[in-house]
Formats: C-alpha cells, structure tokens, sequence
C-alpha cells in the first residue's frame, strides 16, 4: 500500500476530484488511531500479509501501533485469537492481527487495495 499524502496535477491546481481524495486523506489521518501490541510481545514486522514475507524489523515490547489497512493472509495463532486478518502500519510493513488489541475480531480498517 501507499499512503498518499497530497495529490498534485500538472498545472499546479487541484481538480475537484484531487481535492475530495486530499479531503478523505486529511480526515482518514485525524481518525487514525493506534493500537497496542499484546503485553509482553516483541512483534515480528514482515513485508507483506502472511508469514512467508521476510521480516523487515521487530516492534518492541510495549509497542503502539497505527492500522492504516488491513489484508487478508496467513492464519496466526496469537494472544487475540487465531486471525488471517494482517494490518498495514507502514508501507510495506506488516503484522498479525492476531497480536494487535483492535477490539474487535474483524475488519476494523478498509481493505488495502
């Protein structure tokens, strides 16, 4: 995934197309939340949703972390269920939902496309 911070075109001018995804950018970002790694766990940050990515860093214990999409992938066993559900915190980075507390057992994040 990702993420768009503004969108130009070649003139210099927002069209109005550019300026409602600038707009739907801006309140996605002042929505976004953060959510804890599970008490205890260094998590595994890998580059893509499923455990056959390689894994790009670790999150240390204690961790917060943004959920900006969510894909499906690899089933996890973790502290929160067994979920295939993989959240997008980065681009190109991500974990299991399995060890995020969300609040819930699905999708809380659209899907990253």
């Amino acid at each position: 995934m990702t993420v768009d911070h503004a969108e130009e075109t070649a003139g210099g001018t927002g069209t109005a197309a550019g300026e409602d995804k600038e707009r739907q950018i801006t309140a996605h970002a002042a929505a976004l939340r953060y959510y804890s790694v599970a008490p205890g766990v260094a998590l595994n940050v890998r580059s893509g949703p499923g455990t056959g990515y390689p894994v790009v860093r670790t999150l240390p214990v204690g961790a917060k972390v943004p959920v900006y999409c969510q894909s499906p992938g690899t089933k996890v066993s973790g502290p929160y269920g067994t979920s295939g559900i993989w959240d997008n915190i980065d681009n190109g980075e991500f974990v299991s939902d399995a060890y995020i507390y969300t609040g819930a057992d699905g999708y809380i994040a659209p899907r990253c496309s």
